[in-house]
């Protein structure tokens, strides 16, 4: 056994290793036909985050990538306020993630795709924001993409934005209204404060995560970057039938979502079915939170390994 081998015991015999409990769980089916699945985050998160459900859909044998988006994850850039300055001044100063785009975020997955072609077509997953990066993606590439699959996610088509979504009543739930931070239109990002005082966190995980223990969640929060880019959340995806509207896709609904409402979600999917009647999406459920990557990572990587 070599030194990473025992590393990779004492860890698990410790349960330190991320995704990995006291007690083993029974070892997943493989596949005969593994797939190729490529994991895309919502919003201020990163690659980082799949890491449970990347584990768990290894294990039934399938290739998974999960990439960061421009400005997050190992790519992230600061407000210097975010790190340094006051609270005022956090509010107001600029991000460096201004001049982000949503086609940056869309090119980097389909570069991401690009890598991955030789094999089986991905199935393509985006969580939440990541919807509208998706969508972006399938317009410009729908010949490298397998399946869409939205996970709780924003699919923009009727009113072409997050943003346009994000204003209606059936985007309404109470809670997390608090949380964001500055001017976004001044600042140039939608702004969150993961590194906030404790009320705030708990508001965070309340509105997020609340299927979560708090102890469980500070991992999550603690590796959030404060700001996603503007584009993302107002940029128009401008999907046609044509092209996103080919690609067989589905929906994966979280009834107890607090950040994007089940009555939102279920909105989007019948407007994406009116748009494209003849590729309809499939649905799935999940009784979670908006992060079920979080709470349910065993069940999430089981929806995702039995779509068709």
């Amino acid at each position: 056994m070599n030194r990473r081998d025992v590393m990779k015991t004492a860890l698990v015999g410790a349960g330190l290793l991320p995704g990995v409990g006291l007690a083993a769980a029974p070892a997943p089916t493989k596949r005969d036909k593994p797939r190729t699945y490529l994991l895309v985050h919502g919003a201020w998160h990163n690659a980082l985050h799949w890491t449970r459900v990347s584990e768990a859909l290894s294990a039934r044998g399938h290739q998974v990538v999960a990439i960061d988006l421009p400005g997050h994850g190992l790519n992230a850039r600061f407000p210097a306020s975010y790190l340094t300055g006051p609270a005022a001044r956090f509010a107001e100063e600029r991000s460096p993630l201004a001049d982000v785009t949503l086609d940056d975020c869309a090119d980097a997955v389909v570069a991401a795709l690009e890598k991955l072609k030789g094999g089986p077509k991905p199935i393509l997953v985006g969580h939440s924001a990541g919807g509208t990066v998706i969508t972006r993606a399938g317009e410009k590439a729908p010949q490298l993409i397998g399946r869409l699959v939205y996970l709780s996610a924003y699919c923009p088509l009727r009113l072409q934005s997050a943003s346009g979504y994000g204003a209606l009543p059936e985007a309404r739930t109470g809670h997390g209204e608090n949380l964001f931070i500055g001017d976004a239109a001044k600042v140039g990002a939608v702004r969150i404060n993961p590194r906030g005082d404790a009320a705030y966190l708990e508001a965070l995980r309340a509105g997020f995560y609340q299927d979560v223990d708090p102890a469980g969640f500070l991992p999550f929060a603690l590796t959030l970057t404060p700001d996603i880019p503007l584009s993302l959340w107002v940029g128009k995806v401008g999907a046609t039938k044509e092209r996103w509207g080919r690609i067989p896709r589905s929906y994966i609904r979280c009834t107890q979502d607090r950040a994007l409402a089940p009555a939102l979600q279920d909105l989007m999917i019948r407007e994406a079915d009116a748009f494209t009647p003849g590729n309809a999406f499939t649905v799935e459920s999940l009784e979670s939170s908006h992060s079920p990557f979080a709470s349910q990572p065993e069940k999430l990587a089981s929806v995702l390994d039995g779509l068709r």
